[in-house]
């Protein structure tokens, strides 16, 4: 039986780059690209008509409405819809400032990593089952905080941590490291310990990690 696809809609200004990310996007197996806009207000009309499951929004979007403003008012209309954020700039203020119920199906991705098609795929797809995904690059270079709960953590849990915020599935992350799936299973139970997240957080302890993850570590 054929997996379902995720329903995306592309915002972008600028019309190059709207068309370059409508090509590289509508060809993936697992992506159904139902439209293309260039501007906030027709992101929210499109979101509203064509219920996409993913908002794949740039941050500035000319004079109109910035993306972030659209972006929020999509969300407050449909809870569940996946914002995969395009940005310039790193700027944690828009993930790390979300509160923790809300936070789940956000991931913020550089403008410049969107060649990285893989990536780009890892970040809607996390965004549509709820997670939070940012780009490897930003990842890369956090370095936690000194005596903070990331620090103390081993450098396979951090490996582990690093690789659930760039968007890797269980699976592969077991591949990138070499090890079982079971013992990635592990490591993250583990983790999830060492971070004190317990079963009463309000976000899936996938979110709570990387919040985490971005609160206690500094670079960006």
């Amino acid at each position: 039986m054929e997996a379902e696809k995720i329903r995306l809609l592309i915002v972008e200004d600028e019309g190059l780059f709207r068309d370059m990310l409508y090509q590289s996007l509508s060809p993936q197996p697992n992506l159904e690209v139902v439209a293309a806009v260039a501007d906030g207000i027709a992101a929210i009309e499109a979101a509203d008509k064509l219920k996409p499951q993913v908002v794949l929004m740039d941050i500035e979007l000319g004079s109109g409405i910035s993306g972030i403003e659209a972006a929020l008012r999509i969300r407050a209309n449909h809870s569940n819809v996946g914002i995969v954020i395009l940005s310039m700039h790193k700027d944690k203020q828009y993930i790390a400032s979300l509160p923790k119920g809300q936070a789940g199906g956000w991931s913020y991705l550089l403008k410049q990593s969107v060649d990285d098609i893989e990536a780009l795929v890892r970040a809607i797809e996390g965004s549509a089952a709820g997670f939070i995904v940012l780009d490897p690059a930003i990842v890369d270079g956090l370095r936690p905080a000194p005596g903070s709960v990331v620090d103390k953590l081993t450098t396979r849990q951090r490996e582990v941590l690093e690789l659930m915020a760039k968007g890797y599935s269980n699976a592969s992350i077991a591949d990138k490291l070499s090890i079982t799936k079971k013992a990635v299973e592990n490591y993250i139970n583990v983790l999830f310990q060492e971070l004190e997240i317990t079963k009463d957080e309000p976000v899936h302890p996938r979110v709570m990690s990387v919040l985490i993850y971005l609160q206690e570590s500094q670079g960006w």
